[in-house]
């Protein structure tokens, strides 16, 4: 029962509707101001009464479909249709109406269409696009409107421009697409025969050429071997004329048409002009000596039937070929190392051949024999240049490279070297080797610099010894003792493998002995035991098992009698007094690496004190005064309000705030103030700030031990007690007598 009509009974048409504008009335058609007030739609964008908005486009219409545009959606979508056209052709003998096929294209982005003809050959008529891209409006009197893609089906009739097609097929893309648009296509059409094209394929067929020239297919040889040459060296002995020689030669065999090209090597200062080829690139005859003049070699030849002086001559085609001219060419089988080649009666030699050639034969034919042929001597080797000796300016180097060109170059480094290497330094302490007492009580640490194999000594200075510390020696290469100083050769320098412990060298006529190392240069020499074979375990361990019986029956009952607990160690000093005094053959060096190896080591614990305070000295002497600063990031950053950061994020800030502390340093303290991977930075901050908390001084030597540049040769992890029962066992198969301890490591 439908309400009266009366207010609050009938809804508001107006309810939630937000355009109210009145839609103009004019507008520009191809450039001209118009009145298009028909198509315009009423108040806020809705249509009049009776009035239907056509759909600009086809498939999308507005606020339906995808959300993407449909320029976006079918960008390079189209649809694609075949289609013929009968046209009458009046005043013709042979044809009375012609079919013309085409191709019709609609585009789905903008429902343009685009109609195509296929060429055909000698068809006499402009083919080619027959209608360009465009929209078509429908035939009248819906001339208003234009062809969308629900216009289009098979086996159909369709009006563009007044010209009627009828479509017969489409590809198998539009025929899908039709089926989820829910249109069912009709079955396809036959396209009906044309009785002109008939007529003139029958007059093809019936012709018969004149001179059927036979056509040799060479596209597939070409296509499979384009771009494949066979390259000889080859020479031609042309010693026998006059002013003639030997002359080498380079032999291209194209196997993509079989023609040759040969090239001629030309030495230097030899008087010959330089030609461009010895043999343009052609077939090669194989018994031929004089060039062919031109119809002299013809594929055909004719034959003389008859000939009359009122009749004319009369010819024909050999088929039989009776009088062909039959010439053989040089073929890929027939170049093989050691074969002679006739170039127009020029005798050439295969010497050898590239890899590409060899692998070819190796493949085809299975030849494996490619023994080059020799057909000169071998070249004479060069005269020495004897280098004139170091007169003394410069390095020697530098003198060297003023004899090798008339411009000296500064000598060149390794590069690579230094990128690899540059900061690892190893470290040693030593003592001088003199008969002065004064001398031989001086410490020394020598720092050998693997980037460049230069050398630095630094001494440390002692109270009341009447000698000064500091750098004794500048960081340079130093010479090997015992070499002439002017001499052609160069001179040979200490190299890291002259160091070790136990060594002595000599620099700039000072001996010293090399006592111990620190813990990082001797983890580096082990981890690359290929380049220091003082410290390589497998060589020592050989060394050992090369001793007599006695020696190693002396070795067990002395390492027996020095562990009355049987324990399974020994002190590490009676261990390196047994083989020094055996006799082993095994230097300081490698006795040292061997107890590492069979080792029970201890890390000596860190002086927190020490540490702060040298920490301390270094940011008072770069006047570091942003500690309140670097609080509030700390307090910042920690957003739990826990007193506690990460490692990471510790080591962010202090490098943003560019706390000049050394690696090592700051790496301690940070392990110090460490709980897991948290850093108590409250107490980091108040350890370091020399403001507030002032620490003890320190010493010179105290602020050495944590220079990145200056590592001092303590602090390194030191070795105590040896594992003796693992050295009896893997070394000489001996198991002791107590229990296998356990080896910590």
């Amino acid at each position: 029962m439908a309400l009266p009509f009366l207010p609050g009974n009938s809804p508001n048409k107006q309810l939630g509707k937000e355009k109210f504008h009145k839609s103009q009335h004019f507008d520009y058609s191809n450039g001209v101001p118009m009145l298009v007030g028909c198509e315009k739609p009423g108040i806020g964008g809705e249509p009049l009464g009776g009035q239907k908005i056509k759909p600009k486009y086809s498939v999308y219409p507005k606020g339906q479909g995808s959300a993407l545009p449909s320029w976006l959606a079918f960008d390079k979508q189209a649809l694609c249709f075949e289609a013929y056209c009968q046209e009458a052709v009046p005043e013709a003998r042979d044809e009375t109406y012609r079919i013309r096929k085409f191709n019709i294209y609609f585009f789905l982005e903008d429902d343009t269409i685009q109609v195509v003809e296929p060429e055909y050959k000698n068809s006499g008529i402009p083919q080619g696009t027959f209608i360009r891209r465009q929209r078509v409006p429908l035939p009248p009197p819906n001339d208003d409107q234009f062809y969308n893609i629900f216009h289009f089906n098979l086996d159909q009739q369709m009006v563009l421009h007044s010209r009627t097609f009828t479509v017969t097929n489409c590809d198998t893309f539009t025929r899908n697409f039709f089926s989820k648009l829910g249109v069912r296509l009709n079955n396809p059409a036959a396209v009906p025969a044309d009785p002109y094209s008939n007529l003139r394929e029958q007059i093809e067929k019936s012709m018969t050429p004149l001179r059927p020239y036979e056509r040799r297919d060479t596209l597939k040889q070409f296509l499979d071997h384009e771009g494949e040459v066979l390259r000889f060296k080859c020479f031609w002995d042309d010693s026998e004329s006059v002013f003639g020689d030997l002359r080498e030669l380079v032999l291209h065999y194209f196997l993509a048409d079989d023609t040759i090209e040969i090239l001629e090597i030309i030495p230097p200062n030899s008087g010959r002009d330089t030609a461009a080829k010895f043999l343009r690139r052609s077939k090669l005859p194989k018994h031929s000596v004089q060039m062919k003049q031109p119809g002299q070699l013809t594929d055909r030849t004719v034959l003389n039937v008859f000939d009359s002086s009122k009749q004319g001559k009369r010819y024909i085609l050999d088929s039989l070929k009776t009088g062909a001219v039959n010439e053989d060419f040089y073929k890929d089988c027939d170049l093989t190392i050691g074969q002679e080649v006739s170039v127009w009666g020029r005798r050439l030699i295969i010497a050898d051949c590239d890899d590409f050639t060899k692998d070819y034969y190796r493949f085809k034919y299975g030849i494996e024999d490619f023994t080059p042929v020799r057909y000169k001597a071998p070249p004479a080797p060069k005269p020495p240049r004897p280098v004139p000796p170091y007169n003394g300016f410069g390095s020697e180097e530098d003198s060297l490279s003023s004899c090798q060109g008339l411009l000296p170059k500064p000598p060149q480094k390794d590069f690579h070297k230094f990128m690899e290497k540059d900061k690892n330094v190893l470290k040693f302490s030593a003592k001088m080797v003199t008969d002065d007492p004064v001398d031989s009580e001086r410490m020394f640490i020598i720092s050998f610099y693997l980037c460049d194999d230069s050398i630095s000594v630094y001494e440390h200075s002692q109270r009341n010894s009447g000698v000064l510390g500091g750098k004794f020696l500048e960081r340079s290469r130093v010479k090997k003792p015992g070499q002439q100083l002017f001499k052609s050769e160069l001179s040979e320098y200490f190299t890291a493998q002259d160091m070790y412990v136990g060594a002595t060298i000599c620099i700039n006529n000072w001996n010293f002995q090399l006592l111990d190392a620190d813990e990082y240069t001797l983890n580096y020499m082990e981890q690359r035991a290929e380049e220091f074979p003082k410290a390589n375990v497998g060589n020592i361990l050989s060394k050992l098992r090369s001793i007599q019986e006695e020696k190693q029956s002396e070795i067990k009952k002395f390492l027996t009698l020095s562990d009355p607990s049987d324990t399974g160690f020994i002190p590490y000093e009676s261990f390196r007094g047994l083989l020094t005094g055996l006799d082993c053959g095994l230097s300081e060096h490698e006795v040292l690496i061997l107890g590492r190896y069979f080792s029970e080591r201890t890390q000596p614990e860190a002086d927190v004190s020490l540490m702060l305070a040298v920490a301390q000295d270094f940011l008072k002497k770069k006047h570091f005064e942003e500690l309140p600063d670097m609080a509030r990031d700390f307090t910042h950053r920690d957003q739990q309000k826990t007193g506690r950061l990460s490692t990471k994020e510790t080591r962010t800030i202090c490098k943003a705030f560019k706390l000049p502390l050394p690696e090592t340093l700051l790496g301690g303290l940070l392990s110090v103030f460490a709980d897991g991977d948290e850093i108590d930075y409250h107490a980091f901050l108040a350890g370091i700030n020399w403001v507030e908390h002032h620490a003890p001084p320190v010493m010179p030597e105290d602020t050495l031990k944590f220079d990145v540049n200056a590592r001092s040769d303590g602090g390194g992890a030191t070795v105590k007690h040896v594992n003796y029962s693992s050295l009896l066992r893997d070394v000489f198969n001996i198991t002791s007598n107590n229990a296998e301890p356990t080896a910590a490591t």
